[in-house]
């Protein structure tokens, strides 16, 4: 479904059939088709696999699984080998090092241990690389995905009957929102949850961007109230920069002191917080205050809470989703007549808007020469005129 969602979205179907031939794997065939789900166009790509020994191209375009039980070790060695960039080496090996950690973990066994029963060894290289192949391909550089629809009831796997989700699908949805469903049926499988929580972050709502293309990947089966199809959107934020969802988690304190606050902000930051700061207000009778505010992604905010619950003398916090712009960044080390220091650098459209030198390397400087903390930071932004 995740190829036939790019194929769909304008992908090149032959692109993708040379590049997948890079991997030197026999005895298989791709197509694709456009078909409807649920009166929605979408495009369904076939894997056929063939018999061994028979790779005669045939018209049964059903999705074959060809059971040869490869372990991690042996996928690994297939890519390594192929002639595919190490990019896309290096992503495809990921996605199925995720996928044994989690088969590893829900079997009590270990990672090399692991075969790839599940899903078959051929048809599981080309759904996985194919996948990278499209990503890379398509000039994607940044992957978010929603709320997961993983279906109820039971599947059957290697193992017997499990209900849906099956375990490792589980295991790999494990700190991601999933969306509640009706429908009796395996909506997501290991192999594309592995996909998207290895190179995407979830998130509640789209992230703010111009959509370019929108394509639809259509399922075996199809149901007339719900379109089987995954859907994905290609588009673009503004030039130089980045988009994201982020939490903003607060709440107000007015009997700790100084010191207990510093505390708890270096704790609120190794908890994950992107960043944190204080507010001073003025509270109920009188009393000075301070709003104690964190700014975090979804993946982190338990850890946050849990560190203004137990730190602090808190009885309740609040906390609100929000949409954050920031400009690209990269960080260069600058040669500065005080020796080497790091600054991080933002820009907007090839624009260079903001640079920042590192406080713990200007910190280091002003200590090892002596000299004040803010001669440095003055020296240093001469070097940044300059630039």
């Amino acid at each position: 479904m995740t190829l036939g969602a790019f194929v769909d979205a304008g992908l090149d179907i032959n692109l993708l059939r040379d590049q997948l031939a890079l991997l030197h794997l026999p005895g298989y065939e791709i197509s694709s088709e456009k078909v409807k789900r649920a009166g929605i166009r979408g495009t369904k790509v076939h894997v056929t696999i063939f018999p061994e020994g028979n790779h005669t191209h045939g018209p049964d375009h059903g999705h074959h699984r060809h059971h040869s039980h490869l372990k991690l070790s042996d996928v690994q060695a297939i890519i390594e080998k192929s002639s595919l960039c190490s990019e896309i080496k290096g992503d495809s090996i990921k996605i199925f090092q995720r996928l044994a950690m989690a088969e590893a973990k829900v079997h009590d066994t270990s990672v090399e241990k692991v075969h790839f029963h599940e899903v078959g060894a051929t048809d599981s290289l080309i759904d996985i690389v194919g996948s990278v192949i499209a990503i890379k391909h398509t000039g994607i550089e940044k992957i978010y995905f929603s709320p997961v629809p993983t279906g109820c009831g039971y599947t059957a796997c290697e193992h017997g009957t499990f209900p849906v989700p099956a375990p490792a699908t589980a295991e790999l949805l494990r700190d991601q929102l999933i969306k509640p469903a009706t429908r009796e049926k395996e909506l997501t499988t290991p192999t594309g949850a592995a996909i998207i929580t290895t190179l995407g972050e979830g998130l509640r709502t789209n992230p703010e961007m111009r959509i370019l293309q929108v394509g639809y990947g259509a399922g075996s089966t199809d149901d007339p109230d719900i379109p089987n199809m995954l859907r994905i959107l290609i588009g673009e934020t503004s030039p130089g920069v980045s988009s994201d969802e982020m939490w903003v988690v607060e709440t107000n304190i007015d009997n700790m002191s100084g010191e207990i606050l510093g505390y708890v902000m270096e704790k609120l930051f190794h908890a994950g917080a992107a960043d944190v700061y204080f507010t001073s207000i003025q509270m109920k009778k009188g009393r000075p205050g301070t709003i104690i505010s964190a700014i975090v992604t979804e993946r982190n905010l338990p850890g946050v809470e849990s560190v203004l619950f137990n730190q602090t003398c808190t009885f309740g916090i609040r906390k609100y989703r929000v949409i954050r712009k920031v400009l690209a960044r990269e960080f260069k080390e600058l040669d500065s007549p005080l020796g080497k220091i790091k600054i991080k650098i933002g820009t907007f459209d090839g624009d260079i808007k903001s640079m920042s030198p590192e406080y713990e390397d200007c910190r280091k400087i002003a200590e090892e020469k002596g000299i004040p903390l803010k001669h440095v930071y003055n020296i240093i932004s001469k070097e940044f005129g300059k630039l």
